[in-house]
């Protein structure tokens, strides 16, 4: 774009930016369209940063979720695999809304598959096939800006399931560990940049780790827990993770979690400060490390689950708020609970039926 060309006609360019980044952030599709100019600037790190520097982000939540009447008692004699798609959550407005469904899978998402936010782009990573059960190495990308769906470079190397992955928030993802079409457990790991659709390999972790969970911190890839081949389902207490600016994986943390178990069932996001959430049998933890004076990792209990609550699926910050997404046997629905950072009291925010089922995978972003 053409540092001269006018943004909005009679209005200087830097007061016109203003106006576009304080736009909400559905109108971004219509105002993509408007001129080439405006897409240029929309689509800019830069503009990102900005709304978020103004006040102006908004904090959402994307989950690859089931469609809630095929988790439904009534359906229990006739039980069929369920069918998930994905919507979008915005806490703020207390809004639930369905994103356009992958073209390319008409019967839902692919099962057990990975969705992160990467900039502008939600990422869809491998799952399996609905229909055929088929493992699937695709990736699938859609821009909130755009509106559209677009087909990214199959992840090399294996089959792969059960993965950890994150994204730097920015443009890069990071994928680690898993098992292969052989059930066995990987150590592997690489990086993609999704802006350049490019697959790079970065070294080997030091252990195999299936069914690892990873998460994003400090400029390092944390990948969490997880179990080798020989030893399916004995979960690992370990964590290691790999150092964006050197390129190199640091020690294994021994020890990292309390007990013996699954990591993608039981931690959780990070908070504004970087700090993780794990979900114990009954209670919120937060990783709670700088504060320990052993010097060793620990765990404080925030507070305890709401009565509805059996096992919590999701937990982050949200606006001087923690946000929880827990489910519920008795009703088998996910209910979201608020809390102010501060206190120990939750909030349930009613959600309408439709957008109450399992979630296989939940992120959140700033837009």
């Amino acid at each position: 774009m053409d540092d001269d060309e006018e943004l909005i006609p009679s209005l200087p360019n830097d007061l016109a930016l203003e106006c576009l980044i304080r736009l909400p952030f559905y109108c971004f599709t219509a105002a993509s369209k408007v001129s080439k100019s405006w897409k240029t600037k929309i689509n800019l790190p830069e503009f990102r940063q900005n709304r978020k520097l103004s006040g102006s982000a908004r904090f959402l939540m994307v989950l690859a979720q089931a469609w809630s009447p095929s988790f439904d008692k009534s359906y229990v004699k006739s039980w069929t695999p369920p069918i998930y798609r994905l919507t979008m959550y915005d806490p703020q407005s207390n809004n639930w809304s369905d994103l356009p469904p992958l073209p390319w899978f008409p019967s839902g998402l692919p099962m057990i598959c990975r969705i992160v936010v990467a900039g502008s782009d939600l990422v869809v990573l491998g799952g399996c096939d609905p229909v055929t059960w088929r493992v699937c190495n695709s990736v699938f990308i859609y821009n909130f800006i755009s509106g559209d769906w677009r087909i990214g470079s199959d992840m090399p190397g294996h089959q792969r399931l059960f993965f950890a992955c994150a994204s730097d928030s920015e443009n890069m993802i990071y994928v680690a560990g898993g098992h292969d079409e052989d059930k066995r457990a990987l150590k592997t790991a690489m990086a993609y940049d999704v802006e350049n659709d490019k697959w790079v390999q970065i070294d080997d972790m030091a252990r195999e780790r299936d069914e690892c969970r990873g998460v994003f911190r400090h400029g390092r890839f944390h990948v969490i827990g997880g179990y080798c081949t020989e030893r399916q389902g004995e979960f690992e207490m370990d964590m290691e993770c790999f150092n964006v600016l050197t390129g190199k994986w640091e020690d294994v943390e021994d020890n990292f979690l309390d007990e013996s178990v699954c990591p993608e069932r039981c931690v959780g996001d990070c908070d504004v400060d970087g700090r993780m959430y794990i979900f114990g049998k009954k209670n919120l933890l937060i990783d709670d490390n700088n504060n320990n004076e052993t010097g060793g990792r620990g765990w404080k209990i925030l507070a305890g689950f709401p009565d509805d609550v059996s096992s919590v699926s999701y937990a982050t910050t949200w606006q001087g708020k923690r946000l929880m997404i827990g489910y519920d046997e008795q009703s088998r629905a996910h209910n979201v609970y608020t809390m102010d950072v501060g206190e120990n009291k939750w909030t349930r925010m009613d959600s309408p039926l439709f957008y109450t089922g399992p979630a296989q995978s939940i992120c959140s972003f700033y837009l």
